[in-house]
């Protein structure tokens, strides 16, 4: 009885877990690109290891400060033609303007994360995204992000 229980067990952490690869994967292929423009951050970041620590200037127009209780939520942001994206409003469930949608943003430690707020690259590789001006994301309907890429200043992709 046990023997079936564990694998029963088993078959359902891998049918969740392969759930979540498709979301993601489908994400990757169908999600609206946009890029959100860098705000500064300690450039040491870039030498504690194979990462670059990352801030989004869409955060700080929304959140003026810390966010000091600020709850999970949506941002409204709104693209220009080249798709970059700046904020609009805190969501609050009105209907959505031309080029508007919505970002669900997360507050960790008082911080606000689109997704994440790390860039992992391979080691030795620092100096290629050192001039990084802008994070690639894909975005859902539902508002899930997923960063892709870093860019440039010019929207040039930094590999």
């Amino acid at each position: 009885m046990r023997k079936w229980i564990a694998i029963a067990a088993g078959l359902a952490v891998l049918a969740v877990a392969n759930f979540s690869i498709h979301g993601r994967e489908r994400l990757l292929t169908e999600g609206r690109v946009v890029y959100l423009e860098l705000a500064p951050v300690d450039p040491r970041s870039l030498m504690q290891g194979d990462y670059m620590a990352l801030r989004f200037r869409v955060a700080d127009a929304a959140f003026p400060g810390r966010p000091e209780g600020a709850a999970n939520g949506y941002l409204v942001l709104r693209t220009d033609p080249r798709g970059v994206a700046t904020f609009a409003r805190i969501d609050d469930g009105t209907s959505l303007g031309q080029n508007e949608f919505r970002m669900l943003y997360r507050v960790r430690n008082s911080i606000v994360k689109f997704g994440t707020n790390a860039f992992f690259f391979q080691e030795g590789h620092a100096s290629r995204f050192a001039g990084a001006q802008y994070g690639e994301f894909r975005v859902d309907e539902a508002g899930e992000t997923i960063l892709t890429h870093l860019r440039g200043r010019d929207l040039e992709l930094l590999r």
